[in-house]
């Protein structure tokens, strides 16, 4: 990749968010703002090789793709209200809308507008302010690209026709509003931790956007600083964080959570989410789900070697989990930590019963392959990681799988099972 294609691709990590609420919060249409950011990284694709990268890539951004987006107005003779509200922006700045002045929160309400089905608040989020493809999404929940794609013109389609406001809600009426942010945050996070849309060459981690989750969730936190579900999504994610330094190999390849250096672990994102899993604990309150995968997360990270991993407190966490959510990929991550308990052959029957609803999810096949191969069944456990590797679209973890496939042919025999996905973080 040249220096130019490099830098187009950190500022669309890095800004696009930003340029899609500043002109959301200018124009009021989620159409224009994301087709005028859109043309603006065109036109950087087309200008910045014979012009050289701007000294400030964001601010040229949000020049172009203002500009593009009075031009379109203006294209489609639509002079009435809307035309002179965007003349207007430029004499006098707009107001802070809601409690907290930060235009890509602003955003993230407007996207998980109660109007709207939970996965689509999700999937419009992750387009506007994650600024990922239609297919990354589309992966990320199971379905088809053009269903996500109309899915998500819905979505813009019934925020314009409702009018729902772009603002962050009234003090009063956070509480009921943000189960389905910390929904969106939570695979925002996700999709940063391992990137589906990873592919050779590409990066399997994408850092921008576990940060841009994080640093969205604290800004929530301060706004109810007693939601336990709030701070345990914090936790998460920190003491997730807090491995990736570990988590991909100097060759590139994904490291599972059994075979990482913890040598290597932030110890500060360690202690700031350990505090925040003792401080829920001592509330009293039972806990949420995301409160429930930061003490798994907690006691991973309490482990200074694998083999300390205090695996029935681990499934205990899996046990509460599964009466709040018995959703099938929690039902996997618990039969994950079963095997070490119990057994692989224990773990593998509780896995099988699990194919029918994840036959397409890769993770399933993954963990499948690593307890077949425990038990000896080296043939279905060489097709387990074909198909695993085959549903990946992350190179780095494809190359964890092939390795560990690779290894079948060599030594085969029995080993602990691949703990990538089990730690919570990617639990969707």
């Amino acid at each position: 990749m040249s220096d130019i294609e490099e830098a187009i691709t950190r500022a669309h990590r890095q800004e696009w968010a930003r340029v899609v609420a500043g002109l959301a919060r200018r124009f009021g249409d989620l159409d224009i703002a994301e087709e005028a950011a859109a043309d603006a990284f065109a036109i950087a694709v087309e200008r910045w090789p014979a012009d050289g990268i701007p000294p400030n890539p964001g601010a040229w951004l949000t020049t172009t793709a203002q500009r593009r987006a009075i031009d379109r107005i203006r294209r489609e003779s639509k002079r009435d209200d809307k035309h002179r509200e965007a003349g207007m922006t430029y004499l006098e700045p707009p107001e802070p809308i809601g409690v907290i002045d930060d235009e890509r929160l602003r955003l993230i309400f407007t996207c998980c507008h109660p109007a709207l089905a939970m996965e689509t608040r999700v999937a419009l989020t992750l387009r506007l302010v994650g600024g990922l493809t239609v297919a990354e999404i589309a992966r990320a929940f199971l379905v088809r690209e053009t269903a996500m794609e109309q899915r998500i013109t819905r979505a813009k389609n019934k925020i314009k026709a409702a009018r729902i406001p772009y603002a962050v809600p009234a003090a009063e009426d956070l509480p009921a509003r943000v189960s389905g942010v910390l929904a969106v945050l939570f695979l925002v996070f996700n999709e940063g931790y391992l990137a589906t849309g990873a592919g050779a060459g590409a990066e399997p981690l994408r850092h921008e956007l576990t940060g841009e989750a994080i640093r969205l969730t604290r800004l929530i936190r301060e706004l109810l600083p007693a939601d336990g579900e709030v701070a345990g999504l914090l936790a998460l994610m920190l003491l997730t964080e807090a491995r990736r330094a570990a988590r991909v190999s100097a060759t590139g390849e994904l490291v599972a959570l059994d075979e990482q250096d913890r040598g290597a672990w932030d110890r500060e994102l360690i202690a700031e989410g350990h505090r925040l899993v003792r401080e829920r604990l001592a509330g009293g309150v039972a806990p949420g789900r995301y409160q429930i995968l930061a003490a798994v997360n907690a006691v991973h990270t309490s482990a200074r070697d694998v083999r300390d991993t205090d695996w029935s407190q681990v499934v205990a966490l899996y046990d509460q989990l599964v009466r709040l959510d018995e959703s099938p990929v929690v039902a996997l991550n618990r039969a994950i930590a079963v095997a070490e308990l119990d057994g692989p052959e224990v773990a593998l029957a509780a896995v099988d019963r699990l194919g029918d609803r994840l036959a397409g999810y890769h993770p399933y096949h993954a963990t499948r392959a690593e307890l077949l191969r425990r038990t000896g069944r080296g043939e279905e456990s060489l097709a387990a990681y074909d198909r695993a590797i085959e549903l990946s679209g992350n190179a780095a973890e494809a190359a964890h799988l092939a390795r560990r496939r690779d290894q079948l042919g060599c030594a085969g025999g029995p080993s602990r099972t691949g703990q990538a996905e089990q730690d919570g973080a990617h639990d969707r």
